[in-house]
C-alpha cells in the first residue's frame, strides 16, 4: 500500500525519527537505540517513512543506513499554505472591521460628547435667563 507524507507525520514517533534521521545518516540498530520502542516497532515506523518517501535505505557494506529525503515535505508545506493565507486574509478582515468598528465608536462616542455638552450650555442658559 501506497502511503502519503500526511500518514507518515501523523505519528510522533515517525517525525522523531525524521528529526534524527533529518542531522544525520544512522543504521537500523542506531536508529532503535534512540527510542524507547522495540526494534521491530521502529522498524515499522522506518517502513511507513520509506513507503512515505521521506526515508531511503542504502546498503554499505553488511549495513543499511537511513537517510532522510525531507523535500517530500513540500507537499505539507504547501497544504498549510493555502490555509495559512485564507487566515491571513480572514484577520486582517476582522483587523480592519475592528478598526472600523473603533472609529465608528469612537465617532458616537464624540457625538453624544458634544451632545451632552450642548445639552448642558442650553441649560445653563436657561437657567441664567430664568434668574
Amino acid at each position: 500500500m501506497r502511503r502519503d507524507v500526511f500518514q507518515s507525520i501523523a505519528d510522533p514517533t515517525r517525525r522523531k525519527i525524521l528529526n534524527v534521521l533529518a542531522h544525520e545518516s544512522l543504521n537500523l540498530n542506531a536508529v532503535a537505540e534512540k527510542f524507547h520502542s522495540s526494534r521491530p516497532a521502529i522498524s515499522k515506523h522506518i517502513k511507513i517513512l520509506t513507503e512515505c518517501g521521506l526515508i531511503v535505505i542504502k546498503q554499505q557494506g553488511r549495513e543499511r543506513y537511513c537517510e532522510a529525503k525531507l523535500q517530500k515535505l513540500n507537499e505539507v508545506s504547501e497544504w498549510i499554505n493555502q490555509y495559512k493565507v485564507f487566515w491571513i486574509k480572514k484577520l486582517d478582515a476582522l483587523d480592519e472591521f475592528l478598526a472600523n468598528d473603533e472609529a465608528s465608536g469612537k465617532i458616537k462616542k464624540a457625538h453624544k460628547k458634544l451632545a451632552a455638552k450642548k445639552s448642558a450650555k442650553k441649560n445653563l442658559s436657561s437657567q441664567k435667563n430664568k434668574k
